[in-house]
């Protein structure tokens, strides 16, 4: 897709090799940003990434659109709890973990942050911001396609998540602007 984040710019992520085993990389955004893209280049240098949306889509088998808003913020919660305890894991194993989530709400941030801290590793924050108009266009694009990272997004649903969306400021975050 045009403008996505590149590979380059998910090298300005430590790689897993340059603190063996003590990494977790927290993607912020909003859906159609690049959370995913940068993710799966950061799987490519040895990171294990854990996605909510493919989590969803392996446990339940379709579009989290799909479900009424109720039963989908069910499964995303179960979902979400079995991947906190899989992240657990990965970090006693020593593993380097990316986390594809949108991590919209400052609050889920911090926990997330204060888990790894816990655990003895270090956190980064990537936030992928973009505007509205590039989220549509790369929303339209991707609406169209179908399987676990092509979640359907609305614009009735993308005018929530603007709208609902807390900005990291002031939270350590790196921030790459897309286009």
């Amino acid at each position: 897709m045009d403008g996505v984040v590149s590979t380059t710019e998910a090298d300005h992520v430590t790689g897993p090799g340059d603190e063996p085993g003590r990494s977790v990389v927290l993607m912020c955004g909003i859906a159609g940003s690049g959370k995913t893209t940068y993710a799966q280049a950061l799987e490519r240098r040895g990171y294990v990434r854990l996605s909510i949306d493919e989590s969803i889509w392996e446990r339940f088998g379709r579009d989290g659109a799909l479900f009424d808003p109720q039963e989908y913020e069910e499964h995303k919660a179960a979902t979400e709890e079995m991947l906190w305890h899989e992240l657990v894991r990965l970090m006693r194993a020593g593993r380097s973990v990316v986390l594809d989530y949108s991590f919209w709400q400052r609050a889920k941030r911090d926990r997330y942050k204060a888990l790894i801290e816990d655990h003895g590793y270090r956190w980064e924050l990537v936030y992928l911001k973009a505007d509205p108009e590039t989220l549509r266009r790369r929303l339209a694009v991707r609406n169209a396609l179908e399987g676990a990272n092509c979640v359907t997004v609305s614009e009735d649903l993308l005018q929530r998540y603007l709208a609902g969306f807390e900005e990291p400021a002031g939270e350590g975050e790196r921030t790459i602007a897309q286009r």
